[in-house]
């Protein structure tokens, strides 16, 4: 099934600032990220993030902070979102049956919420180049676990193209413009 914007939507996990230090190339994952959201907004796709236990671990980085609406971040003290009810109830009223996921950690929040989404119904894709963990191994590992359970890998570039559908359009040259040049 290909991606469609009146389908998707897009949920940014733990991207929280005393977290990214210990994060294998942070740096290029929140990018990446904040890339794929500022692609979704122009498109008029739902975004959510997550922050797990914002007290401890600090709020979500400046980078995605900055791009999101306040009523947009919801925080969570289970791993998965989905196990999270208040977190549930705002994936639910979204709509969207199509769930791109980008975060942190690959093997824990991420894999969690994936799994329980698939387990809640939805398509679950994971964004591959805007997800890390501390060691490489586990992204690796999070990965492979998660194809295994149906949860679709794809990387940034095959979201935007499948969101865009066509080429041609003004839409199509503004976000290539912009972000694929």
């Amino acid at each position: 099934m290909l991606l469609r914007t009146e389908t998707s939507a897009l949920l940014a996990v733990d991207f929280q600032e005393r977290l990214m230090p210990a994060i294998h190339q942070a740096d290029q994952t929140v990018a990446h990220a904040a890339w794929l959201i500022q692609i979704a907004q122009r498109l008029g796709i739902p975004v959510l993030a997550s922050e797990q236990y914002p007290r401890g671990l600090g709020p979500t980085v400046a980078m995605i902070r900055d791009l999101l609406p306040a009523d947009a971040i919801m925080e969570k003290t289970h791993f998965s979102c989905a196990a999270e009810q208040s977190c549930m109830r705002q994936i639910d009223s979204c709509g969207q049956v199509q769930w791109l996921l980008v975060g942190v950690e690959s093997h824990v929040c991420v894999l969690q919420t994936a799994l329980e989404l698939r387990a809640a119904g939805k398509e679950v894709y994971l964004v591959a180049d805007a997800v890390s963990s501390r060691s490489p191994r586990d992204v690796e590992l999070a990965l492979e676990r998660m194809r295994s359970e149906g949860v679709r890998i794809v990387s940034r570039e095959m979201v935007v193209f499948e969101w865009l559908h066509q080429a041609g359009t003004d839409l199509f040259r503004s976000i290539s413009r912009e972000f694929l040049r």
